[in-house]
């Protein structure tokens, strides 16, 4: 997917972006190329992959959840930024907590945000479990989002903590999501959560499928979740 494919696809979803957004997407590109030299981000380093499977993929988020309105998002393990960082270039109104496990890439997210000229980016250097439990963030964000970090079971209990309620939580999977959701739902509920709507879409170019999960926080997460760091991964509720 090269840069005007990734405009007109863009522009056909009523996502109009300036040159200015433009350039953030260039600059972001160049950027995470320059410092996954130093460090492992990502294995896509190719332009029209890192347009296609990592710009456009996180923006697919914004086909099925509607950004527009003032939200504050949490990014659970954003990683090189995904998804939150496209979706803030798109939608600039947007509040963006990030919170990563690896302090190298946080920096890598610091440094990022600042030749973006980015503005109401918050990074911390935390595991999710223990962000979950910190009162300062623990039920204060009005959307959650989380892509490729784990199974939904694992996913709902690192994330639903922090979704304030009647906020949400979009999660960006790949295929076999019903699967997840199957042996996850329990947990979801357990969790505070209701599965509001699962939408199917197609990456453009390479035809694969990627699904978006919207939650809704209908109640309160009980006290005890998250649990201790490592355990819903081990332990998977």
């Amino acid at each position: 997917m090269n840069e005007q494919q990734f405009q007109e696809l863009l522009m056909e979803k009523g996502i109009t972006l300036s040159p200015e957004q433009l350039q953030q997407f260039q600059t972001y590109y160049e950027v995470l190329v320059e410092w996954n030299e130093k460090m492992n981000l990502t294995a896509i380093t190719e332009k029209e992959e890192v347009y296609e499977k990592h710009f456009f993929d996180s923006i697919m988020a914004a086909f099925s959840f509607d950004f527009s309105s003032n939200y504050h998002i949490c990014d659970v393990g954003a990683g090189a930024g995904f998804p939150s960082l496209p979706i803030k270039i798109c939608f600039p109104h947007l509040k963006i907590t990030i919170v990563d496990s690896l302090n190298k890439r946080i920096g890598f997210l610091e440094h990022l945000s600042s030749e973006l000229n980015l503005e109401n980016v918050f990074f911390y250097h935390d595991r999710a479990e223990l962000f979950g439990k910190n009162k300062s963030h623990r039920e204060t964000y009005d959307v959650v989002t989380a892509r490729a970090v784990a199974r939904m079971s694992v996913l709902g209990e690192l994330c639903l903590p922090l979704v304030k309620q009647n906020g949400y939580f979009v999660a960006l999977k790949g295929p076999n999501v019903e699967e997840e959701l199957d042996t996850g739902k329990q947990a979801i509920k357990m969790l505070g959560g209701e599965v509001e709507k699962l939408d199917t879409l197609t990456l453009p170019g390479e035809k694969s499928e990627r699904n978006i999960v919207t939650i809704k926080k209908i109640k309160s997460t009980p006290k005890k979740y998250p649990r201790k760091p490592g355990t819903p991964n081990k332990n998977p509720l």
